[in-house]
């Protein structure tokens, strides 16, 4: 999936798993059009309520394929006022670049975040926290490390990387170098700029 289309995803989540009833038609089109796998849609619909449902099918979809997004679009017959906010979105000019859009001053971008900020940072990050550590530098085996040390807690686990990460990088582990890794692995850079408020 483009990234555009997983950060709009991303960015309507919430939205999303509010308005939106997928058990009808969204994963039956989806399954008849081979974006989702029987298993997939087992996993989706053994979800104990219906925002469930769509968050779990929001955790798929990225992953499956350049044509998930535009079928996904196709299957919101029901919800056209979704899709068209969703198409909205997409057709209004680019603004500019993450890197302009980004409102972090250079003096906090050049210095190394503090526990709070990594903590706050950690709650944010969802599901993607293993793609952020492993774009900044953390071995696999670190990430699993991570994982099992905190295997009730996605936050704890995030948060033992990123302090990990700190620890290993010193003086260069930037909030800079951490925007890079969140821009690479699909992340808004508000996510951070939240964090440092």
């Amino acid at each position: 999936m483009d990234p555009v289309h997983k950060a709009l995803l991303r960015k309507h989540r919430l939205d999303l798993s509010g308005q939106l009833l997928v058990s009808d038609t969204v994963v039956p089109f989806l399954f008849q059009e081979n974006i989702l796998t029987d298993a997939q849609v087992e996993d989706i619909e053994c979800q104990p309520t219906d925002r469930q449902k769509v968050l779990k099918l929001l955790d798929i979809l990225p992953n499956r394929g350049p044509r998930a997004f535009h079928l996904f679009l196709r299957s919101l017959g029901d919800f056209g006022w979704v899709r068209d906010q969703l198409l909205q979105e997409l057709q209004t000019p680019p603004g500019p670049s993450c890197a302009d859009v980004c409102r972090i001053p250079d003096s906090v971008l050049q210095r190394v975040p503090s526990d709070r900020e990594l903590s706050r940072l950690a709650s944010r990050l969802g599901p993607e926290w293993e793609s952020v550590l492993m774009d900044l530098g953390l071995s696999a085996e670190a990430v699993f490390r991570c994982r099992s040390d905190h295997c009730l807690s996605a936050h704890g686990a995030a948060l033992g990387g990123l302090v990990q990460w700190r620890r290993a990088e010193g003086r260069k582990a930037t909030v800079e170098r951490l925007l890079q890794s969140l821009q690479a692995t699909g992340h808004h850079p508000s996510v951070l700029e939240d964090v440092l408020v």
